[in-house]
């Protein structure tokens, strides 16, 4: 591996743009330690060390923002406003038709997609600031924490507008450094943005086990945790690299003097198809009845339920729902990405067929079943 870098590293042009990711990277950290005006830094910080990583139902956002979420920085909301938006419009293109009209104009019309997912996610990014400061306002944001209510001072409109505004800059900001690892680094810049703020806050998590460890002086559960996450991660990188190939043949056509087809191919079933987005909607899902929950004054019997068993992630209610959401959104969201009589009917246009499958129908509802099964 390290060999690989330094050779990496010799190749002008891949150096050029590693060391332009680098510079981005380190831009981006830098805006999640920055904090938004108006905010108390130091309730901040006081809460966040009585919190001691009990999150709550904002632990999966405050992940992909680097932690920058519950510090409250200038890049706190981080990329979940573009990966909310993005799945959004991958949803609406089957539902509306001038979509998916423009998914099948090629680059122009995938420029235009982009576009609208830009516009889109400010217009989340809004909401969810607007959402992230009623909560720090009302000292929700951190339960337990006896400074809570005093993280924002100032309850007048312009700071509150002032601090939506700068959030939703920071998000719009993210998004930019994305789009420039995309053109000018090493590519994948959301995925990478992603990547960064999920591991950075690991080195902490990972010494808070070491410090509440018994055994070797905690070095033995460090240890443990070590070995079973890279155990993990090669699970996690085997089921996503595993796929079901589908065997396509294409007839042999004679076109002028020359003999086109006659080749064989193969249609790569996934068998992790939809990724990560099943896990981000249901969570996304679980999110908003706590929210609601949250923001509604006094007591009743629905709040109480939906505080006791929807947001804590050990209880077996919200273990089931999650559960029953992920599997939900697996199937919906294969359902609309991968388009079986579409497929069909490319394949039937080429002159391509797979062995013992009639052409048309009788092969989409071929790959509908291969799919299901997966």
């Amino acid at each position: 591996m390290l060999t690989a870098f330094a050779r990496a590293f010799r190749t002008p042009d891949l150096r050029k743009k590693l060391l332009f990711t680098l510079a981005i990277i380190v831009v981006y950290r830098v805006g999640t330690h920055i904090p938004i005006p108006g905010v108390d830094y130091k309730s901040v910080q006081e809460c966040v060390d009585q919190a001691s990583g009990n999150q709550g139902l904002f632990g999966l956002v405050n992940m992909f923002s680097g932690g920058a979420l519950l510090q409250i920085t200038i890049f706190a909301l981080g990329i979940m406003p573009y990966i909310t938006a993005s799945i959004i419009l991958q949803l609406l293109t089957v539902v509306i038709p001038r979509l998916e009209a423009l998914k099948k104009e090629g680059q122009a019309g995938t420029a235009k997609i982009t576009q609208y997912t830009r516009y889109l996610t400010v217009a989340l990014a809004i909401l969810q600031g607007t959402g992230l400061v009623a909560t720090a306002r009302s000292g929700a944001l951190f339960s337990g924490c006896t400074v809570a209510s005093s993280i924002v001072p100032d309850r007048a409109i312009f700071t509150t507008i002032v601090m939506v505004i700068t959030m939703t800059a920071g998000t719009a900001v993210v998004m930019w450094l994305g789009e420039l690892i995309t053109d000018r680094g090493i590519g994948n810049g959301m995925s990478i943005l992603m990547f960064i703020s999920i591991a950075a806050t690991f080195p902490s998590a990972l010494w808070a086990i070491k410090k509440q460890g018994t055994l070797a002086d905690g070095w033995i559960e460090f240890g443990t945790v070590i070995a079973v996450g890279l155990v993990m991660v090669g699970l996690v990188v085997f089921v996503e690299q595993a796929q079901r190939r589908i065997p396509v043949q294409y007839a042999k056509r004679m076109i002028g003097r020359r003999s086109y087809g006659g080749t064989s191919t193969y249609i790569p079933l996934k068998v992790n198809q939809a990724g990560v987005i099943p896990v981000i909607f249901a969570s996304s899902l679980l999110y908003i009845p706590a929210l609601v929950a949250q923001f509604s004054s006094g007591n009743s019997a629905w709040k109480d339920w939906i505080t006791q068993n929807l947001t804590k992630g050990d209880h077996p209610i919200y273990i089931a729902s999650y559960f029953l959401l992920i599997v939900f959104f697996a199937f919906f969201y294969v359902a609309i990405s991968f388009n079986p009589e579409e497929v069909a009917d490319n394949m039937k246009k080429y002159g391509g067929f797979i062995p013992g499958i009639r052409a048309g129908r009788p092969t989409a509802e071929y790959l509908s079943y291969v799919l299901n099964r997966i």
